[in-house]
């Protein structure tokens, strides 16, 4: 099932996971001033950034503490197990980490509504060979303790009885698949779009078999004293999935990781390390009030960070200007690095200031970046198209589905501007979207890397300092 009829059905679904009969409840205790919610990290999750919070979960918990009219305090956890004690213990109030719906979980809490859907997956790495029986797999395979896996392993062994893994307590899912990739593990299991989403930093890993499809992601809430929050997060639902908001979410998040190629991100992770930092100082300084990885990454996107690039259009640089914008933008020489990034950065902010201000500043810069590449004005054909159809010409999600009618007689005769590449214009946006995920997460890495590299040279002369011997008294 796709992203949107899965929410289709959810919305004409008359029956919800979470509606269980009630029961009868001793008293409940004090209800809290705040939406206490415990989380796991995670990119589809909860993550904090330079860029602030983010992830699925984290802003629809975000959004349910809005409309309860209470401050969010997001807790993370390190492991599911902990997640399950705070719930018990009333630590929180909720559980919101990309879990899936289990019966061993149905037995234990009561559920939130779908939020979306997952498969789960075998995960191994690029050069070995694909496990074809799993009776028989030549290695260790090994996935997060108390994670749905487990349940879904459990049940397969009833076919495979030579199946055999290990629960790992001390490592999240994002560990494991490192693991993978490091060749220090031969064989985990995984979400599909916490595969997807970490394929761009991880390209050496591999699908395996699908072991279990269309898992619904769903909050957990403590099994007694939670009728008032289940009724107020099924109506909090029911006006999300109306609004579109999960739809949002869900593209926002996985939408721009489902076409995946291994060379094309091997190759942007070498020009990384190889070809950026002569240019990395020259973004920084002429991105402004973008985020100068984003820029970074809609150049690598247009000539791959080579200044001399040429189009069969005509058009040339590192940000691949035409001549009319060039010089429009004040730039003489298209082939200069430096001039060719500042036209570059010049023009996709004038783009982001004549957007209307309808559009949200969360989807501003997919316009943009549309527009960089087919032109505002068949943009603005397709928010028409869009908004014609009932979709939201505002949502980056349902104007994309729109963008590749555009190449179509039926729908491109109807519009001012005509035909278009519409599809080569939401490629283009995937594309850049997945490298500027790359970079971030490549960035916060040499960040770690530099602050371990900074703690051992201080633990270093904290015991330089402490063995000098003692000077004698005159």
């Amino acid at each position: 099932m796709n992203l949107y009829g899965f929410f289709t059905a959810l919305l004409l679904s008359t029956t919800l996971t979470a509606c269980e009969p009630k029961q009868i409840e001793s008293p409940s205790p004090p209800e809290h001033s705040v939406l206490r919610v415990g989380t796991l990290y995670g990119p589809q999750i909860y993550v904090s950034s330079d860029q602030g919070l983010s992830g699925f979960d984290y802003e629809m918990a975000d959004r349910f503490a809005k409309y309860l009219h209470k401050p969010l305090k997001m807790q993370p956890y390190h492991s599911i197990a902990a997640l399950y004690r705070a719930l018990e213990q009333d630590e929180i109030d909720l559980i919101a980490a990309g879990i899936t719906d289990t019966e061993a979980r149905r037995q234990q809490y009561r559920l939130g509504p779908p939020l979306y859907q997952v498969d789960q997956v075998l995960v191994y790495r690029e050069g070995n060979s694909p496990p074809d029986n799993l009776n028989q797999l030549p290695g260790t395979l090994a996935v997060m303790a108390d994670s749905a896996f487990v349940d879904t392993l459990a049940a397969l062994q009833r076919r495979y009885p030579n199946l055999h893994w290990q629960q790992i307590n001390d490592k999240d899912n994002e560990e494991l698949l490192e693991m993978i990739a490091a060749k220090t593990l031969d064989y985990t299991v995984s979400d599909s779009t916490s595969l997807q989403i970490n394929r761009r930093f991880l390209p050496e890993l591999r699908v395996g078999e699908t072991l279990a499809e269309d898992q619904n992601v769903v909050w957990l809430l403590p099994a007694k004293h939670s009728d008032k929050l289940m009724s107020q997060l099924l109506a909090f639902w029911n006006i999300q999935l109306r609004e579109g908001t999960l739809a949002q979410l869900s593209e926002k998040y996985f939408g721009h990781v489902q076409r995946f190629d291994y060379v094309d991100t091997r190759a942007f992770i070498r020009a990384v390390e190889n070809i950026l930092p002569k240019y990395r100082n020259w973004f920084e300084q002429y991105a402004g009030e973008l985020d100068w990885r984003k820029l970074a990454a809609t150049s690598y996107q247009e000539s791959h960070w080579n200044p001399r690039a040429r189009s069969p259009t005509g058009v040339r640089g590192m940000m691949m200007l035409t001549l009319p914008t060039a010089k429009q933008m004040g730039i003489r020489n298209r082939l200069d690095a430096q001039q060719s990034i500042r036209g570059g950065a010049k023009y996709l902010q004038n783009i982001l200031d004549r957007l209307p201000d309808s559009i949200p500043s969360s989807q501003r810069m997919w316009f943009a970046l549309a527009s960089y590449n087919v032109g505002m004005g068949h943009v603005e054909d397709a928010r028409k198209l869009t908004e014609s159809t009932g979709m939201n010409p505002s949502a980056w999600g349902d104007v994309k589905q729109v963008l590749p009618l555009l190449q179509k007689r039926k729908y491109y005769s109807r519009t001012r501007y005509g035909y278009a590449r519409g599809s080569e214009a939401v490629h283009y946006v995937d594309n850049i979207r997945r490298y500027y995920d790359t970079l971030v997460w490549l960035d916060k890495q040499e960040q770690n890397l530099r602050s371990q590299q900074e703690g051992a040279q201080l633990a270093e002369q904290q015991d330089a300092i402490q063995v000098q011997p003692a000077q004698p008294n005159d």
